[in-house]
């Protein structure tokens, strides 16, 4: 599996040649450094570990500093593995956006959802809510109504759906098409949106 790490900037969209607007998102995608190549004789698997993001060294442990010394390369925020990697790199090489991808490539993008906090039935899981006013109802429009059964089984099941935290998760968004790639400037236009607030790091697996 091949990839880069890269940074979320914005969406926008683009015209084609036909004259349709497509949506997409604009990400920076590497250069990134190796900070470790793992083979099958020292590790039990091959992978290749990326790193990007400029981190500060006073904010980096002596542990993972004498790690990036290594490769040569200055204290990075992100580290992820890609394994299986068909790249010919070794320690300290740079991959950039024209070494992993072309115009066309069929993408995955790995990312954080947007966090949301802690949010109701009605926007956490769609609830319609009573829906009606009348009767009697009283300060019920959004509420979860029942939530389990009687004296048996006398528990609330896992699982069910109700009020909690919302986004701030692992999402994996598949089957996205790369429309443009600026290699000058380590751009990526890809179709469609996301996961991410801006300028979150994510993961693009080709």
């Amino acid at each position: 599996m091949e990839g880069l790490i890269g940074r979320k900037i914005g969406m926008t969209s683009v015209f084609t040649e036909e004259g349709k607007n497509i949506a997409c998102t604009v990400v920076e995608a590497g250069p990134c450094v190796v900070t470790q190549v793992k083979t099958d004789d020292s590790d039990n698997y091959n992978a290749l570990q990326l790193g990007f993001g400029e981190a500060k060294e006073k904010r980096t442990t002596k542990p993972m500093k004498g790690h990036f010394d290594k490769s040569g390369t200055t204290p990075k925020r992100k580290l992820v593995e890609f394994r299986d990697c068909e790249l010919e790199k070794s320690l300290g090489d740079t991959v950039t956006v024209a070494d992993v991808f072309e115009e066309g490539d069929k993408v995955s993008v790995v990312g954080n959802s947007k966090g949301k906090g802690f949010q109701g039935v009605v926007k956490r899981h769609n609830f319609r809510g009573v829906g009606d006013a009348t009767h009697g109802q009283h300060n019920r429009l959004r509420a979860p109504g029942s939530i389990g059964a009687a004296s048996y089984p006398a528990r609330v099941f896992k699982g069910m759906r109700m009020a909690g935290r919302t986004g701030n998760k692992r999402v994996k968004t598949q089957n996205l098409q790369i429309l443009k790639i600026y290699p000058e400037k380590n751009l990526l236009l890809i179709t469609g949106a996301i996961p991410g607030h801006k300028g979150a790091y994510v993961i693009i697996e080709k």
